[in-house]
């Protein structure tokens, strides 16, 4: 199963899907609860300006629940063949 996180609302994750044609689940965080949860709600900066969001993280979760996996700093070019692989290995 693959899910999205973001602080967008749902709204803006049905515009989003729509456009992307994405086939996966998009969850939205707008209370930020889940970031938090897995450390991902951050101070960032673009050029001068500070704000807060999502860092761009894939956690890759195991059958028992446990985080197998974790890729930082994600780029989407490749990403998805690359957690793809991961699954594989982690489901034997």
């Amino acid at each position: 199963m693959v899910l999205g996180v973001s602080p967008d609302d749902t709204s803006a994750h049905c515009r989003f899907k729509e456009k992307y044609g994405l086939p996966y689940t998009l969850v939205a965080d707008t209370d930020h609860a889940v970031a938090e949860a897995y450390g991902v709600w951050a101070e960032k900066r673009m050029f001068a300006h500070k704000y807060w969001g999502n860092l761009r993280i894939t956690f890759v979760i195991d059958r028992e629940g446990s985080v197998a996996r974790v890729f930082e700093k994600v780029k989407p070019e490749g990403h998805a063949a690359e957690v793809a692989e991961a699954v594989r290995k982690i489901a034997g």
